[in-house]
């Protein structure tokens, strides 16, 4: 099974910039590199539901980008280094939650669209554990 691990996360100011990543930990036991799975990131913010907020398909990769982080975030992966990583500009105090990294390489997500907006309803391959992000001055 992948098992995904999250860094990058931290505490800063509004408008400052992160970078998360997302990778296979050294307990996977897939045969699949990360490069053969569509992979979304997710937040959850304190009393609210787990929303998917980006969503990159494999290589050649199509993208996903909920509304309210469209034009400040940006995802991207790396085949070479076989991690996912979502860069985060122009932060503000509500992008401040829990981040997590989902994988699927099952065809139940026709589109990036799909996965970032129904995986709560269908479920995922795997999910990381999180990392969490906080906007504060």
């Amino acid at each position: 099974q992948l098992q995904l691990v999250e860094s990058g996360g931290g505490l800063v100011q509004p408008g400052e910039s992160l970078t998360l990543s997302c990778a296979a930990s050294e307990f996977t036991t897939s045969k699949y590199t990360l490069n053969y799975y569509a992979v979304g990131w997710f937040r959850q913010a304190p009393g609210k539901e787990r929303e998917g907020i980006s969503c990159i398909s494999r290589s050649p990769t199509r993208t996903y980008y909920k509304d309210s982080v469209k034009g400040r975030f940006t995802i991207s992966r790396d085949d070479a280094n076989n991690t996912v990583s979502l860069q985060m500009n122009s932060l503000k105090p509500e992008d401040t939650a829990v981040y997590y990294c989902a994988a699927d390489r099952s065809p139940r997500f026709p589109t990036t669209q799909h996965m970032c907006t129904m995986a709560g309803d269908y479920g995922v391959d795997s999910w990381g554990k999180g990392t969490l992000v906080t906007v504060s001055s």
